[in-house]
């Protein structure tokens, strides 16, 4: 009887993941995943990193710098291309971050986000305690006229996390997102 139902365990594994909304927390080498830049891909002179770390046993990422206007810029930015696209039922991103009581900002791009400046974005604001975000879809919105009002969570590419639009240090930290 044992055998019969851990065999039917292994069987509907593959099932249960499929089912559940795509998330990342950060473990299984992240590096492999996540890309890290700064606004010196088009002459800014904003500068960077993320890490990849654990705190109790819980892996999550830190992206610090130094986010600068000068020079036309103002971003760094850590991003995930995503292997498949969300849900057609999924309504938003959830996330789990802290940092350092500042505003932050999901960018999403879709398959109609062509050009580089393509993108949707919705902003997050963070304090020291790690807290539970959600954004819904209806909340990013467009870089510019030529994308949808709204993006098709069937139809993402990639998701980021951005230090934008603003000369400050940055320091946030995420330890899950994903839709839901």
């Amino acid at each position: 009887m044992r055998h019969l139902l851990a065999a039917l365990l292994i069987l509907l594994a593959p099932m249960a993941q499929s089912e559940a909304p795509m998330t990342d927390d950060f473990t299984a080498q992240p590096e492999t995943r996540w890309r890290f830049f700064t606004d010196g891909v088009m002459g800014g002179v904003s500068e960077g990193q993320v890490a990849f770390l654990t705190e109790a046993g819980v892996p999550f990422a830190r992206m610090t710098g130094q986010v600068s206007t000068a020079n036309r810029g103002g971003f760094i930015q850590m991003r995930r291309d995503l292997p498949e696209a969300a849900p057609e039922t999924a309504t938003g991103i959830r996330l789990v971050a802290r940092g350092n009581d500042q505003r932050y900002f999901v960018h999403l791009r879709t398959r109609g986000s062509r050009l580089p400046w393509q993108y949707y974005q919705a902003r997050f604001e963070v304090t020291g305690d790690w807290t539970e975000i959600r954004l819904p879809f209806a909340d990013f919105v467009p870089s510019g006229r030529m994308l949808r009002a709204l993006p098709r969570p069937e139809s993402l590419t990639s998701i980021a996390i951005a230090a934008f639009g603003r000369d400050h240090a940055a320091r946030v930290e995420i330890r899950e997102i994903g839709v839901y």
